[in-house]
């Protein structure tokens, strides 16, 4: 994502179905999201999920936690269920085993949120725990579950091609 892309982002950001029913609701300017955008520290990076033909449909995340990395992602409503989560986690994931020396890459996700455990399932990801009351998300705190892939769990790429 490009400090040019932030309008387009920021109207996401703001529309209460793009993170669903299991994210924290967010509100936010353009300004506050360009200052934000500028002071990331460069480990923190936001990746857009386009479909074939280059329109937006979601966004991954990673972001530094201690010496350790986490990812994120959503997708808009219309076009969750259809596989490309999956997809762009296990691209990001190869992306991030062969630009880091990553032992491990951790994700989070709210207890009742079934997809988004069986796409980290899907891209090998283990669950490890349940991090109890954890996070306040719309009225309510929440219990996530905490996933990982070890760097000798993934091995070599799922979907990348070698060079």
């Amino acid at each position: 994502m490009e400090r040019e892309d932030l309008p387009f982002y920021v109207k996401w950001v703001n529309d209460p179905s793009f993170f669903g029913d299991y994210n924290p609701l967010e509100q936010t300017t353009k300004t506050e999201m360009e200052k934000n955008y500028d002071t990331a520290p460069p480990e923190k990076k936001r990746f857009f999920i386009e479909k074939k033909d280059g329109i937006k449909i979601g966004v991954v995340i990673v972001f530094p936690v201690g010496d350790l990395c986490e990812i994120g992602y959503t997708l808009i409503s219309s076009e969750r269920g259809k596989g490309y989560c999956t997809e762009a986690v296990t691209i990001f994931v190869d992306y991030l085993f062969l630009s880091r020396d990553l032992v491990r890459i951790r994700a989070t996700t709210d207890v009742r949120n079934i997809a988004s455990q069986k796409v980290l399932e899907k891209a090998d990801f283990k669950k490890e725990g349940v991090l109890r009351k954890s996070v306040f998300i719309r009225g309510e705190w929440r219990d996530l579950l905490l996933y990982s892939i070890l760097r000798e769990e993934w091995k070599e790429p799922k979907i990348l091609t070698k060079a």
